[in-house]
């Protein structure tokens, strides 16, 4: 099974056997593959119709439900993983889901497109929203509703409680670099943060 290439990092930060809760799953693609490669279980959750029947259609479970509105149908730490994959930017309450995610699981790890990185800078400074691999929707027709860089996201972390216990970023292509904190946010084109709830 073909992974996003931040999908396939992801799953390096799951460890074997967990229980998951892969909130906006997608077509299922990444739970399935922890299912068969990494001896996980656990759930997939997804509101769109036909990413609904595929998930279902490999075998996922499947909870059909707004992560915006209805994450408290899950009871605290029943999940030792929480990902949210390319979703947070999408979502109309981005504090409430992380928020969430803290209760959830013990893990949380959150994969985001950076606005600030700087090609996206350069376009906007040209009078216009940028389109790139990471963002790739017109500004008319995009599902992002909540874009931020990643200092911006950081400080969200901060303010809800989830500490960052590793933080991976990654170039437009998908390779992964060991950008200095200086510069990070200016440079990395995507980024993904494996955090622990705070105490």
């Amino acid at each position: 099974m073909t992974l996003r290439p931040d999908q396939a990092m992801v799953s390096r930060f799951v460890p074997d056997g967990s229980r998951v809760l892969d909130l906006g799953c997608g077509r299922g693609s990444l739970m399935r593959y922890l299912m068969d490669r990494r001896g996980c279980t656990g759930t997939g959750v997804e509101i769109a119709p036909e990413a609904v029947v595929e998930t279902i259609s490999k075998g996922v479970p499947l909870i059909e439900l707004d992560i915006d509105r209805e994450l408290d149908e899950f009871g605290d730490k029943s999940y030792d993983v929480v990902v949210l994959s390319r979703v947070l930017q999408a979502t109309y309450k981005p504090r409430e889901v992380l928020s969430q995610m803290a209760r959830i699981g013990s893990r949380c790890i959150v994969s985001v497109p950076n606005m600030g990185y700087w090609r996206h800078r350069w376009v906007l400074m040209r009078g216009h929203m940028p389109m790139s691999k990471e963002l790739p929707h017109a500004w008319y027709d995009t599902p992002n509703i909540h874009l931020s860089t990643l200092a911006d996201l950081e400080e969200l972390f901060d303010v809800v409680g989830l500490d960052v216990w590793e933080r991976q970023l990654f170039t437009p292509d998908g390779r992964l670099r060991n950008y200095p904190d200086r510069v990070a946010n200016l440079m990395a084109a995507n980024a993904i943060y494996v955090l622990t709830p705070r105490g």
